[in-house]
C-alpha cells in the first residue's frame, strides 16, 4: 500500500501544483473584480459571475469566438490534409528523403515568435516577399495589405499558422503509416486495387486512432494559439484577428482588468474540455477500446 502512494504521490503533487492551482487560482480571479490595484491593496471584491456577464455581453465576445472557430477549423483542415500528403509522399522510395523529411521539421522547431516574424517579414506590404513577387510576376498593381486589411488579416495569421503546424501532423501521420504492415498493401495490390482504393480501404482505416489523435492535439495547440498572432497582428485591425487568447490577454494586460480576462481564459478552458470530452467518447466508442463492449 505504501510502495503504491510513493508511486503516485509525485503524479498527484505535479498534478496539484501545476494544473489544479493554477486552474482554481483563475476561477477564484474570474469571481472577482481584480484589476492592477489588487495588487498592492489586496482587495479583490467578490463579484459572482458578473465578470462573465460582461464578458458573454460584450460585442468583441462574439467577433472572438467566431475567429477563435475560424482560425481553428481552417488550420486544422489544412494542416491534417497537407501533413497527411506529405507523410504519404514520404513513404515511397524517394531520393533525400530523410534530408527532405529533417527540412520539413524546420517550422515546427523554431520559436513560435521568430516564425511570426518571419511570416511578418513575408507579408508586409511594403517590402514583403511576397508582395514583391506578386508585383514582379505581374499579378497585382500595389501591394496587398495582407495584416493591416480587416478581410485579408484573419486568413493571413491562418495561413502563417498553418505553416507552422505542417511538420507536426506529418511527423506524427508518418510514424503512424510506418506501422500498417506491407503484406496489406501487397494483398490489395494483387485484388487489383488502384492506388486511391489502397488508401481507402487499407490506409485510412488503419490510420484513423491516429489521426484522431493528431486532429485532438491539433486542436487544443490551435485553441491556445497567441504568439504568431500577437507578433502579426497583436488582435488587430479592428479585432479582425482577435481570438479568446488574445482577447483575455488584452483584457488582462492591456485594460489591466484580471478579473475579465480570467473568465475568458476560463471559457477557453470550457471549450477545450467539451472537445476533450468529444475525443474520449469517440475513442471509447471504437472497436477493441476498452468499456466500447465490441471487439475487432
Amino acid at each position: 500500500m505504501l510502495a503504491r502512494v510513493g508511486f503516485l504521490a509525485p503524479l498527484v503533487v505535479y498534478l496539484a501544483v501545476f494544473f489544479g492551482y493554477p486552474l482554481l487560482a483563475n476561477q477564484s480571479m474570474a469571481l472577482r473584480e481584480y484589476t492592477a490595484a489588487s495588487f498592492y491593496t489586496g482587495e479583490a471584491p467578490f463579484v459572482g459571475a458578473a465578470n462573465y456577464a460582461a464578458v458573454l455581453a460584450d460585442p468583441v465576445f462574439g467577433t472572438a469566438l467566431s475567429n477563435t472557430a475560424l482560425f481553428t477549423v481552417g488550420s486544422l483542415v489544412f494542416q491534417f490534409a497537407i501533413g497527411l500528403a506529405l507523410a504519404v509522399f514520404f513513404q515511397r522510395h524517394v531520393p533525400l528523403n530523410g534530408l527532405l523529411r529533417s527540412l520539413l521539421l524546420v517550422p515546427w522547431l523554431l520559436p513560435l515568435v521568430v516564425s511570426g516574424t518571419v511570416w511578418r517579414w513575408i507579408f508586409d506590404q511594403e517590402y514583403g516577399v511576397l508582395n514583391q513577387t506578386l508585383l514582379g510576376l505581374g499579378l497585382i498593381d500595389q501591394g496587398v495589405p495582407w495584416l493591416s486589411s480587416t478581410s485579408m488579416a484573419l486568413a493571413s495569421v491562418t495561413v502563417a499558422n498553418i505553416w507552422v503546424g505542417i511538420p507536426f501532423n506529418m511527423v506524427i501521420l508518418y510514424g503512424g503509416l510506418q506501422s500498417i504492415p506491407a503484406h496489406l498493401y501487397e494483398a490489395a495490390a494483387l485484388d487489383g486495387a488502384g492506388p486511391w482504393q489502397r488508401f481507402r480501404h487499407v490506409t485510412w482505416p488503419l490510420l484513423r486512432p491516429v489521426s484522431a489523435v493528431v486532429l485532438m492535439l491539433g486542436l487544443v495547440y490551435t485553441l491556445k494559439q497567441f504568439d504568431v498572432i500577437m507578433v502579426l497582428t497583436q488582435g488587430g485591425p479592428a479585432n479582425a484577428t482577435q481570438t479568446l487568447t488574445t482577447w483575455a490577454h488584452a483584457l488582462s494586460f492591456g485594460e489591466l482588468d484580471f478579473g475579465l480576462g480570467a473568465a475568458v481564459g476560463n471559457l477557453l478552458i470550457v471549450i477545450a474540455l467539451v472537445f476533450a470530452l468529444v475525443y474520449l467518447r469517440g475513442l471509447r466508442t471504437q472497436p477493441g477500446a476498452p468499456g466500447s463492449g465490441r471487439r475487432g
